[in-house]
């Protein structure tokens, strides 16, 4: 009808169309040339007591894109990110991601650089009076109890998301972490001389609660930082690798500074608080930060538009976890072998390599120390430091020099490796400390760089919709690694003991 306002002149509906009445009394009217035909329209509805309605976005009309429609749905703060996309000023999210690089194997490597709290004092015969299996085979019983839960958890959490979302779960897995913490601290002051067994399975327990925790911590860890360029990625992983270092050097300073071992551990253990709880604060200022801001929007953008794309098809939203796992394969198989072959030889390999020339450099007390467990960390620390600065070969090559570190194994069982309790009949061809220092190097820098690498390409296989997901299936991957390495090192001494041959 002429003179009326129609959907298909203003793109809207006349609902939306209502007139304001101003608190002064004055009228807000359309364009001249409506006005008589509205006017008795107008007078009816507000008779009527008719509410005005807001003039709402429809006056710009619909069909187009959101960035033209005056940031429809957007905030200030997002329109400013948008228009100025911020940097990581000092590097503070990169040094964050570090920082939780560190405390997602703090635990592993707090217990198992804490062999003398546990083995020669808390277990010891001089202390509870009685000679057991506990202080013999804590470590192997150790290994167990923190990577089984860890496996289990970290694949379960790809699929099943314990605890809602990635804030919850990091929240959770920190703070059961930090209790878990505070009881092991109170045992180092408790006087359980008196009851070595109850101590050995309480401790196992703790073991167990404290990585399955960690399994759900380490893994979101990764879903998070997938979703932020790769090579804060790579920081987690130079934050794992600094880990080991970190706390070597932390049981070190205990022992050295504290006047008995119960002390050093009062003083180690306390450490591990303070860190946990820095991961804990720093998480929570990460939505300060304006970069981290900035590409969490661009990751929710990405999630939305692929959302309204497969709407139809998906329409419960659950990730297609066979396709992630599929696109992602290749990646997670490098983790995983590079953390095989890693942990196939340290420590267990390494810490029984001994000193073949009497007038070497370090001497046979710190042999270990320096050789074994100082040398890898420091050069898995600068491998690591250079995926951050240089990422080669490509993903679609990478898996050759992967495979190549299998190589590893025979020459480590080469070295003058004597593992204890066992005779060894296989000849060692590599007597030359230099040259095994030289295989140890390139072993930890090999470790650290190709980790990195393998776990910065792993969320990019996939859409940015799922490198969360893509995420959590590397770090399961690592995880699985880990475990798969660590039960095959109990095979070494069974081979250096029964094979023997010749190199004509």
């Amino acid at each position: 009808m002429a003179g009326s306002y129609t959907k298909k002149e203003f793109g809207v509906g006349p609902e939306e169309q209502t007139l304001l009445k101003d608190s002064n009394g004055t009228r807000i009217m359309p364009a001249k040339g409506y006005i008589k035909s509205s006017y008795n329209t107008f007078k009816d509805r507000v008779s009527a007591g008719t509410e005005p309605v807001r003039l709402s976005p429809g006056w710009e009309g619909t069909g187009r894109p959101d960035d033209e429609l005056n940031f429809r749905g957007v905030t200030m703060d997002q329109a400013d990110l948008e228009l100025n996309p911020p940097k990581d000023r000092l590097n503070i999210v990169f040094c964050i991601m570090v920082l939780h690089g560190i405390g997602i194997l703090m635990p592993w490597n707090m217990f198992i650089t804490a062999k003398n709290y546990f083995v020669n004092y808390k277990l010891s015969e001089e202390y509870t009076g009685i000679q057991s299996n506990y202080a013999t085979n804590f470590l192997a019983y150790l290994g167990f109890a923190a990577q089984i839960p860890n496996l289990l958890f970290n694949w379960l959490n790809v699929f099943m998301q314990f605890g809602g979302n990635l804030t919850t779960r990091i929240v959770w897995g920190i703070f059961i972490q930090v209790l878990i913490f505070v009881c092991t601290v109170i045992l180092a002051m408790t006087d359980s001389s008196g009851w070595p067994g109850v101590f050995f399975w309480i401790t196992m327990i703790s073991v167990i609660i404290l990585n399955t925790a960690n399994g759900i911590y380490q893994n979101s860890v990764f879903g998070m930082v997938a979703k932020l360029p790769t090579k804060y990625t790579g920081a987690v992983i130079l934050g794992s690798n600094i880990s080991g270092t970190f706390t070597a050097l932390i049981n070190f300073l205990a022992q050295y500074m504290a006047p008995n071992p119960r002390t050093a551990a009062i003083y180690y253990f306390i450490t591990a608080l303070f860190i946990l709880l820095a991961c804990f604060d720093t998480y929570f200022a990460l939505p300060i930060n304006r970069f981290y801001r900035y590409r969490e929007l661009l990751h929710q953008k990405g999630i939305n538009k692929r959302q309204l794309e497969n709407n139809a098809r998906d329409k419960h939203n659950t990730p297609p976890y066979w396709k992630i796992f599929k696109q992602c394969f290749p990646q997670c198989f490098n983790t995983f072998f590079i953390f095989f072959v890693t942990l196939s030889l340290f420590p267990s390999v390494q810490s029984d390599i001994v000193r073949s020339d009497p007038n070497f450099i370090v001497s046979s007390n710190y042999y270990s120390t320096v050789m074994c467990f100082l040398t890898f960390n420091v050069t898995a620390l600068i491998g690591s430091s250079i995926a951050s600065l240089v990422q080669w070969p490509s993903k679609k090559y990478l898996i050759i020099p992967v495979l190549l570190r299998v190589l590893y194994i025979p020459l480590f069982l080469f070295c003058n490796y004597k593992p204890s309790g066992v005779s060894r009949i296989l000849p060692v061809y590599i007597s030359n400390d230099w040259i095994y220092f030289l295989i140890a190097v390139t072993m930890g820098i090999s470790s650290g760089y190709f980790s990195s690498l393998s776990m910065m390409y792993c969320p990019r296989m996939v859409d940015s919709e799922y490198m969360a997901t893509a995420g959590m299936f590397g770090a399961a991957s690592l995880i699985t690694g880990l475990f798969t390495g660590i039960l095959f090192s109990m095979v070494m001494p069974i081979l250096v003991a029964n094979i023997s041959f010749e190199l004509s």
